[in-house]
């Protein structure tokens, strides 16, 4: 049904995630992300839009990934139909995928970089979509939409590309957090969207904005 990618700059402490899925509006339900806190992405076939906001205010806590994978699992009868991937701030990952979501389903995990997928047309899909990003060396939402685009290549959602999202996060910048709801083309599309945010005129509209490190910016 889903595929996503979750990863932690470890120089800069930038983190970024983007996914993909045969359903609407993926961005609106899945990923979860804030500068200095972390990111989580929640899917699955009985996804619970709850995993989420709970994995996140976790973080907030102090808690760390696995503490936090576990804290929701345990709560939850309905988690074997669910599907969670979480990073935390220090760049620590864990995931947990539910036995009753469709095959092919599961998840890599490793330093600074999570892959989850459900509903797989085959096993390579993960391994092409944490190999693409850690192979791309420009800037983070760019080897998150590569990733994206290359993981979609090898095998995409069993159901064929509906929507996708990528949402970028850090101190110094403003967050970037683009949504393709509908389409039959949505990598495509948000490849497309995101060059419309490199132009200078955006760029120079970004540098006016506040951040977390600057917030009276102006």
């Amino acid at each position: 049904m889903t595929f996503s990618i979750l990863a932690r700059d470890e120089k800069t402490g930038e983190m970024g995630c983007a996914t993909a899925t045969g359903n609407l509006a993926v961005g609106a339900w899945v990923l979860k992300a804030e500068a200095g806190v972390g990111l989580a992405a929640s899917q699955g076939f009985s996804v619970s839009t709850l995993w989420g906001e709970q994995a996140m205010r976790a973080l907030a806590k102090g808690l760390d990934a696995e503490q936090v994978v576990k804290h929701i699992v345990e709560r939850d009868q309905g988690a074997d139909f669910r599907q969670l991937a979480v990073l935390d701030s220090a760049g620590y990952t864990a995931a947990w995928s539910g036995a009753e979501n469709k095959d092919v389903k599961g998840h890599e995990l490793s330093p600074n970089l999570a892959v989850a997928g459900n509903w797989l047309t085959n096993e390579e899909v993960l391994s092409v979509l944490s190999a693409t990003f850690l192979l791309n060396p420009g800037v983070m939402a760019e080897r998150l939409l590569y990733a994206l685009k290359a993981a979609a290549q090898a095998g995409s959602d069993a159901r064929g590309m509906m929507s996708a999202a990528v949402s970028v996060v850090s101190m110094e910048q403003p967050p970037l957090n683009l949504r393709i709801d509908y389409s039959e083309t949505p990598i495509d599309d948000i490849m497309a969207l995101y060059e419309m945010t490199r132009t200078h005129e955006y760029q120079e509209f970004l540098g006016r904005l506040p951040t977390l490190a600057n917030p009276q910016q102006r």
